[in-house]
């Protein structure tokens, strides 16, 4: 087992190296490019995903599509993530992180577009779609949608439901001393009443979920920011001199350079928000909206909720409460966000602790739907209920498991998710253009181009 562990822990390392970074971050900025910077139209992207699109088909709303989304990439990533990224690489990684996620969006916003405009509709009306269908039908490449499918069924079990749940089990654990076989029979009791509903029950219920999780989870942050305004501009300081200096941060800081702070700021922000990995559209595809752009611009606000928010306001908190408090000790990201939330008078551990559980169980639910997308596209919708069953049973098992070789594995397979999607992003940019122009830049958002062709005609 030892052995096996090295292995993908290897393999990790060699996929997650700067290739893959400036791939992904390089689709970032070469979408921001080529679609004319579509993250200018993040307030109008937040008021289509609070509004339900009356002249569609789909099985969830736009908004349903967005909150299970989001609770598939707001999860421990967001929290303990930024603040390793901060221990590993200095203060100068959270404005890599953030502009990740800036940059993100872009590539959020064509994940979307493809996944609407390649999906499938089924005979009983669900709508199936994601990567694996615009690598299939966009690219002819029906052998690496089948890989992508293949990969992001077993990603699910790591980075969606084993990993998380362990994170639960152990947090209840060591806050407050609860047996991870309890804990794990009450995950596993609370993802089988939902996840064996589908899509919609698991839509409805992040829908509920991810708004109090995240709102509670900022208020805690605004508290600490103001507990310690009088650092938040030396914090901001800090944040941007060390992204770009060659010079170790100091105070308090471990000795870090620009090469550290852009490697694991970059790879945290993209572990967080998910932009270009390929999970996001599959859920994206089942959203009831009439025309593609509608919902690529609500699923680039799940990157700008997720990264350019949540993950900023993370990282000020972990930067002005080292600066703020210099016995706090930045060399480890979980005892560093521990120190820094329990800076909050009563409530600050136990905001923490229902921050990391609610985040770490909504993402559950939302990668429960990725993996049976995945294995359905496979085997077809007989195996979908098979692969729940099997799902839950891994939550338990996440629970009270050992899980360092699943932890690599999972990233082994995350990476794999990601390579095929961006090749279809890259390949696909011409459709990409010309479906933003067709709606978005001619100013024709809100109807489809087949009504205007009538109402034209008729005139």
């Amino acid at each position: 087992m030892e052995s096996v562990n090295q292995f993908f822990s290897d393999a990790s390392s060699l996929l997650w190296g700067w290739p893959m970074i400036i791939l992904l971050l390089g689709t970032h900025i070469y979408l921001t490019v080529v679609l004319r910077v579509p993250q200018r139209k993040i307030f109008t992207a937040i008021r289509l995903s609070v509004k339900t699109d009356r002249n569609a088909t789909g099985d969830v709303s736009q908004f349903g599509a967005l909150a299970t989304a989001l609770a598939a990439a707001i999860g421990t990533g967001n929290i303990i993530g930024v603040a390793t990224a901060v221990a590993l690489g200095g203060p100068g990684a959270v404005l890599w992180c953030w502009l990740t996620g800036v940059f993100g969006m872009a590539t959020k916003y064509a994940e979307g577009l493809l996944a609407v405009k390649y999906r499938v509709k089924r005979p009983d009306g669900q709508m199936l779609g994601g990567p694996m269908y615009a690598l299939e039908r966009g690219l002819g490449w029906k052998w690496l949608a089948v890989l992508f499918a293949v990969f992001t069924a077993i990603a699910a079990f790591g980075i969606g439901n084993t990993v998380q749940a362990n994170a639960i089990s152990t947090i209840a654990n060591e806050s407050y001393g609860i047996s991870p076989y309890l804990s794990g029979t009450i995950i596993c009791a609370l993802t089988a009443a939902v996840v064996l509903g589908g899509v919609k029950s698991i839509a409805r219920v992040c829908g509920a979920l991810v708004p109090f999780m995240s709102l509670f989870y900022v208020l805690g942050c605004i508290y600490i920011l103001i507990v310690n305004a009088n650092f938040l501009v030396p914090a901001l300081r800090v944040i941007v001199v060390s992204a770009f200096s060659p010079q170790a941060a100091g105070g308090g800081f471990l000795g870090t350079t620009i090469i550290m702070a852009a490697r694991y700021g970059i790879a945290r922000g993209l572990f967080s928000n998910e932009a270009g990995l390929g999970s996001a559209p599959i859920v994206a595809a089942a959203a009831q909206t009439r025309n593609p752009v509608r919902q690529a611009l609500v699923s680039s606000t799940g990157t700008f909720w997720d990264t350019v928010v949540i993950c900023a306001l993370t990282g000020m908190v972990i930067v002005s409460s080292i600066i703020a408090h210099p016995d706090i000790s930045a060399a480890d990201g979980a005892m560093l966000t521990h120190a820094a939330f329990s800076k909050i008078p009563l409530i600050g551990t136990p905001l923490l602790t229902l921050g990391l559980i609610t985040f770490a169980f909504s993402t559950i639910l939302g990668w429960c739907y990725y993996g049976e997308s995945a294995m359905a596209y496979l085997k077809g919708e007989r195996w979908k209920q098979a692969y729940r069953y099997i799902y839950i049973a891994a939550v338990f098992l996440g629970s009270v498991a050992n899980l360092a070789v699943v932890w690599n594995l999972a990233d082994c397979m995350n990476a794999l998710m990601a390579i095929p999607n961006l090749l279809s992003l890259i390949l696909l940019s011409g459709v990409l253009v010309k479906e933003t122009k067709k709606y978005l830049w001619s100013g024709c958002l809100d109807h489809d181009m087949e009504e205007i062709t009538e109402l034209t005609d008729e005139s």
